[in-house]
């Protein structure tokens, strides 16, 4: 009974996490609008799911501030995010990220150490196409390398504020029909930080991560509109 039960658990996330790839890759890719509402009844249907993990998926999108909820109506899609709003977010990143590289520093495992370089070696090789199925491997890759600084930081609450900040990361990808536009600038900038990182230096490690993400927003900034797309973190 144990091993059914299990299964059936595994099943269902294996589904959740289709629902939730299959709306995102939507929202990535443009095909939902800003603005416009996300019918969960038709999202199942389009799908072939129950209503179930279409919540599931879009309660998990609202944290990335993809998808908004609105009271007594559902969801929609939330606006295209502003030159401010990316400031704003930067702002905070700046804060936060240094400091989980320092302490991060001072923690280095040898399992990790191999973890940070292969991301950088999967965002090297992942194609930068314009869909988000083509530049889906470089998105993942970049995310798992601040992520695993956050989470080798020893301090729950960082990582508590990281987590809060990081979701909104995705909000910044809409790439639509431009793909990738700054991986040789963001790898470069990981490759120093892992150096850092390699060799217990954690004040050359922060200073590198404030650097990475300085970098991130002047070209951010260089390249948006004033509301729009903006280039990844």
């Amino acid at each position: 009974m144990k091993s059914l039960q299990g299964t059936h658990a595994v099943n269902r996330q294996v589904l959740a996490d289709h629902v939730y790839d299959e709306i995102l890759e939507s929202l990535m890719d443009g095909r939902m609008l800003p603005g416009t509402s996300v019918s969960i009844d038709g999202t199942a249907r389009d799908l072939e799911v129950s209503p179930t993990p279409v919540r599931e998926a879009l309660a998990r999108l609202e944290h990335t501030g993809m998808v908004q909820r609105v009271a007594l109506k559902g969801y929609r899609v939330a606006p295209l995010a502003s030159a401010d709003d990316m400031a704003h977010l930067m702002e905070a990143r700046l804060v936060i990220e240094p400091v989980n590289t320092k302490l991060a520093s001072e923690r280095m495992a040898e399992d990790v150490i191999a973890a940070l370089e292969q991301s950088i070696h999967h965002m090297e090789a992942a194609p930068r196409g314009p869909s988000f199925a083509e530049f889906r491997g470089y998105f993942d890759a970049d995310e798992l390398f601040h992520r695993l600084i956050a989470e080798n930081a020893g301090n729950p609450f960082m990582l508590a504020a990281y987590n809060a900040l990081g979701g909104q990361v995705q909000r910044f990808r809409l790439f639509s029909g431009v793909g990738i536009t700054d991986a040789n600038h963001a790898i470069s900038e990981h490759k120093a930080i892992f150096k850092a990182l390699q060799a217990g230096d954690g004040d050359d490690a922060s200073a590198q991560m404030v650097r990475h993400l300085s970098n991130v927003r002047s070209r951010a900034m260089a390249d948006a509109p004033e509301t729009g797309a903006l280039p990844e973190i």
